[in-house]
């Protein structure tokens, strides 16, 4: 098992190779999930889950995410980043990365979302297919943190989150999830 060493916070460690005690408890069956969280989330919900739409632009992918996606540098793509709530309370921070190659043909649908589900498009293609699951610790300073975290006002000290690549009938789109305090005390 391989350990998220604190200089290295912000490194995607394959959840297959993670060291489990280090991360808490009551994350770990969200982190290592590999099912649609937008299913388990209304699964564990006890009011009205929601998807609201933070924001979505063109925009060139952080480095990391770029690197994900073997996007070659300054390359632009879809950025779409929505809070997946539970009565009104963000569970969730999702930030989805689709590189502009991608959306074309019947793929075009992903720019249109909205305030709907991208997990419940996934899922629901006969052609998906998803890479296996990164888990990553951010803290402040890490730039996707900051990315992250911007429309909060009062953004908590350390983020989990976990990513993977999906690809539609093989074109790729990065969704990285990450998990806010709130969604502790709440059943899996």
């Amino acid at each position: 098992m391989t350990e998220i060493p604190r200089r290295r916070v912000g490194t995607w460690i394959p959840a297959a190779r993670l060291t489990r005690s280090r991360i808490p408890p009551d994350l770990l069956p969200w982190l290592l999930d590999s099912g649609s969280l937008t299913q388990r989330l209304i699964a564990a919900c006890p009011g009205q889950f929601a998807v609201r739409l933070v924001g979505q632009q063109r925009t060139r992918p952080l480095r990391e995410e770029a690197a994900a996606l073997e996007l070659a540098a300054g390359v632009q793509a879809l950025v779409r980043q929505v809070q997946l709530q539970c009565d009104t309370q963000p569970w969730v921070l999702a930030r989805t990365v689709i590189p502009l190659t991608t959306l074309t043909g019947p793929r075009r649908r992903l720019t249109r979302l909205g305030n709907r589900s991208l997990g419940a498009t996934l899922f629901s293609d006969p052609t998906m297919s998803r890479d296996p699951v990164e888990v990553t610790r951010l803290v402040v300073g890490s730039p996707l943190y900051s990315a992250i975290t911007a429309s909060m006002k009062k953004p908590p000290p350390e983020l989990w989150g976990r990513r993977s690549v999906f690809r539609l009938d093989g074109w790729p789109l990065l969704v990285s999830e990450f998990f806010l305090p709130s969604i502790a005390g709440f059943p899996e």
